[in-house]
């Protein structure tokens, strides 16, 4: 039996190598767990105790005389057990803990169809309340065919507005929930920016390589805000 596994129970390689030494000797004197194992007299001593604390083995005195012994391997369920319920006992103070870190800045990259429904799934998650789109590209529609019934038909159900700046089109997207106004055809791009709550996402609406950046910044996110209602007064 490999003593790999014994260490993922977080055994050392000297009490793993003596824990598989008693599965297959049974009850043993520390002389002959150091022929077994190759390991000196001295280090099975001092191997075996902390195996004992550990619960793992015990012993026996034959005239005065340790014989060591394996528990049952069952033994290593109630360890998982144990560090289970530590942490679950902990896991609210962990999750504390997380919740303030992700509250810092994050900058997350997406690549592909299934990068990009990510990002859009993000934008419908508990809190948004309105979805700011500048530069909004029909090529969205193409790449992700189908997808934006799905969406709007979500962010509808949500109650999600949205409020849309579409470069000039020849014909005008039927969207629920949204305000649309536009901006002169020379300005198409297929660069769309996506404000909503304390995030920006930036996506390159590319038919071979799409790809989509999200800053989590409030600062970022109320500057981007800003811009957008400026250009919201240009559009027609």
């Amino acid at each position: 039996m490999n003593i790999e596994v014994f260490k993922q129970f977080g055994l050392t390689h000297n009490e793993s190598l003596i824990y598989q030494a008693l599965l297959e000797l049974g009850p043993s004197l520390a002389g002959q767990i150091s022929r077994k194992t190759g390991l000196h007299r001295r280090t099975v001593y001092d191997t075996t105790e902390m195996l004992i604390q550990k619960g793992l083995i015990g012993y026996i005195l034959k005239n005065n005389r340790r014989f060591f012994e394996a528990a049952s391997p069952e033994k290593f369920l109630g360890i998982i057990k144990e560090k289970e319920n530590l942490i679950n006992n902990s896991l609210s103070e962990m999750m504390l803990l997380y919740t303030k870190t992700q509250e810092k800045q994050e900058t997350n990259f997406y690549k592909g169809k299934q990068g990009l429904k990510t990002v859009m799934e993000d934008q419908l998650k508990q809190g948004t309340k309105e979805i700011l789109i500048l530069g909004a590209s029909p090529l969205a529609y193409e790449i992700l065919e189908f997808y934006f019934k799905w969406f709007d038909v979500k962010r509808r159900k949500q109650k999600i507005k949205a409020r849309i700046i579409f470069n000039k089109l020849d014909k005008k997207p039927k969207i629920p929930l949204a305000e649309i106004k536009y901006l002169p055809k020379k300005y198409t791009s297929p660069l769309a920016i996506n404000i909503y709550r304390d995030k920006v996402a930036i996506i390159f609406w590319s038919k071979d390589n799409p790809i989509a950046i999200v800053i989590k910044n409030k600062d970022i996110s109320e500057g981007y805000k800003k811009y957008f209602k400026l250009m919201w007064r240009i559009a027609k």
